[in-house]
């Protein structure tokens, strides 16, 4: 691998690489919040993010076990699939559950470390994460610590940063374009239709269930084989509304093919059931497949319309709305749950169908330039995973 590394550092015009060890760049601390007075933060697969974005409620408010982390720290810990890693880089002090384990840094660029681990996460989760905590996985961190990392001289890697950072930041600007346009449709979808709880236009209501049924997903076992299906699971629905090539999802191993109604049709509508993290319960996608045959995962349900009333470029869109997600959200305890009984209490609001096609024609012509605009996106990610695997991989 060292020699791999080499190779493609010399290609971009650098050199002086050396692969090092972990250890020598990172020193353990255990310094504690004890007057309480540092916000906490969570740590998982996209860093450090705040509570109040993952969480719906405080949890607690004496965080005076937690441990302290400021600028130019590294805090590990055990996540689900990774191992969930967070640099700290600006010049503030939070506060993390005692469970992680905190770093200072020192010796290296604070942000090089962090694309690097974040590129070879997948590698140390495979080589270090061990059977036998509470959850059942830890990480070995003796093994961990001599873990070699490539380490080019400082120049060098705050060229890199720079790089790295400046596609960053175009991905961000691309997901803001993409979250515009989305404010875009909903902002006209109030203008049109107002709140469809509060259905200030006065419109007749029908049960979600009297317009159209329902079916929960396919459960898999790892040993079936016979045929390959292409399977819409939790992880694909990421910030979409539409989902119209099915070629590109995962694919599972079915021993004969599913039956017809575990098979998406043009115009379904596909919830997430079931999910350890309850913002995601109650997301919905509309599915176009066309001839590709799909089906979807056990954590989540089918929606299928037979009601000429309704549009589905508008039911989406009522679906979506903060009110109507928050009736749909379970009371599960650490997985929040979606259920047939839920949906078949909700009451949409059926405007004019002339009102819903004026509707599904304006969101039509803001879904062209998101097609441009997620296209660019996915170019632009492209070509970070490649600098990303030519610097680190």
């Amino acid at each position: 691998m060292q020699e791999e590394i080499k190779k493609s550092a010399w290609e971009d015009g650098m050199k002086g690489i050396e692969c090092i060890e972990l250890r020598k760049f990172i020193t353990e601390y255990k310094q504690k919040n004890e007057k309480n007075e540092f916000k906490p933060v969570a740590v998982g697969k996209y860093g450090i993010r705040t509570r109040e974005s993952i969480y719906s409620k405080e949890l607690a408010k004496d965080y005076s076990k937690n441990k302290i982390i400021f600028k130019n720290t590294l805090t590990v810990g055990m996540g689900s699939r990774q191992i969930d890693i967070g640099i700290l880089t600006d010049d503030v002090i939070y506060s993390v559950s005692p469970a992680y384990h905190t770093y200072k840094i020192s010796g290296i660029n604070a942000d090089y470390l962090r694309y690097c681990l974040m590129c070879r996460n997948e590698d140390m989760f495979k080589r270090f994460v061990k059977r036998g905590s509470r959850q059942g996985k830890s990480i070995d961190l003796k093994r961990w610590l001599e873990y070699e990392i490539p380490v080019y001289d400082v120049c060098n890697q705050e060229k890199i940063v720079l790089k790295l950072n400046k596609v960053t930041n175009v991905i961000s600007m691309r997901k803001q374009q993409l979250q515009k346009l989305d404010e875009l449709i909903q902002a006209r979808f109030v203008e049109m239709f107002g709140d469809p709880v509060l259905n200030e236009k006065g419109w007749r209501r029908k049960p979600l269930l009297d317009m159209g049924n329902c079916k929960n997903g396919m459960n898999f076992h790892y040993d079936d084989c016979g045929v390959e299906i292409n399977c819409l699971g939790v992880g694909d629905f990421k910030d979409l509304s539409i989902i119209d090539n099915t070629e590109q999802l995962p694919t599972v191993s079915l021993k004969e093919m599913p039956s017809e109604e575990y098979l998406l049709k043009d115009d379904d509508v596909v919830f997430v059931r079931s999910n350890g993290n309850k913002t995601l319960v109650g997301r919905s996608v509309a599915v176009y497949p066309g001839e590709v045959a799909t089906t979807f995962s056990g954590f989540c349900i089918r929606y299928r319309k037979y009601d000429e009333e309704i549009r589905i470029p508008y039911l989406l869109r009522v679906l979506k709305t903060d009110s109507i997600r928050r009736k749909m959200t379970g009371r599960g305890a650490n997985i929040q749950n979606l259920n047939q009984q839920i949906l078949s209490n909700l009451l949409i609001p059926v405007p004019p169908i002339e009102l819903q096609n004026q509707f599904a024609g304006f969101v039509n012509q803001v879904n062209k330039s998101k097609v441009e605009i997620q296209q660019a996106l996915e170019k632009t990610q492209l070509l970070f995973d490649s600098l990303m695997q030519q610097y680190f991989g």
